[in-house]
């Protein structure tokens, strides 16, 4: 999966878009920063409406954590094209209509394009769609995107884990996420099995 660029690290793009989960997006970019990955973000014009929604920071301050910005309507970036390489994407979160368009191959902005780029040049798409309850069509379009070659992972909590907090919850997904391009980034303790427990009367009846 590993695809430097001309300074020897590696690049991921981006995305983020109007569905709830703008914190996804926002802490991946932090981790990106902290791995030395190349980051290249792409917002919709709805993350603008749900970055305002949902915390108190504004689009220049989640610019300001990528290495490069482009706009969602500049279907002319660098990111459009099969010829710039990257590791991969990862939407986060993914919007269904952003899903569908993936999932239609009719791309109607940068976010989508960049993201059929990723399919048609057999790189790893991660979307984490984020939507419930799912009616017949959503569960159609994730499955037609994954059997064209992108990852759906809904970022659903791991109680197992045993998070203390919602960045621990969001830490979790997104660890998970980065394993998926072989970058560490240490957020969450692996699981190594548990012993079976057995009630003290069990033991008559082992054989």
């Amino acid at each position: 999966m590993e695809t430097p660029n001309r300074q020897g690290r590696r690049r991921i793009v981006v995305g983020i878009t109007g569905a709830s989960g703008a914190i996804y997006g926002i802490r991946l970019l932090r981790l990106l920063r902290g791995l030395d990955v190349e980051s290249h973000l792409v917002m919709s014009r709805s993350a603008h409406l749900t970055l305002n929604c949902e915390t108190e920071l504004r689009p220049a301050d989640i610019h300001a954590l990528a290495d490069v910005v482009h706009a969602n309507g500049d279907i002319g970036a660098a990111i459009a094209s099969g010829s710039f390489h990257a590791d991969g994407m990862i939407i986060a979160p993914c919007s269904i209509k952003t899903l569908s368009e993936i999932a239609s191959g009719v791309t109607s902005s940068l976010m989508s394009r960049a993201a059929d780029v990723m399919l048609k040049e057999r790189r790893r798409l991660v979307l984490m769609v984020r939507e419930t309850p799912l009616h017949a069509g959503h569960l159609r379009s994730m499955a037609t995107v994954t059997d064209i070659g992108a990852i759906v992972y809904p970022p659903v909590p791991a109680f197992y884990a045993r998070p203390a907090s919602l960045e621990d919850m969001v830490d979790y997904s997104l660890g998970r996420v980065l394993d998926l391009f072989g970058l560490e980034a240490s957020l969450a303790g692996r699981w190594s099995g548990v012993a079976a427990k057995r009630n003290p009367g069990d033991a008559a009846h082992v054989a």
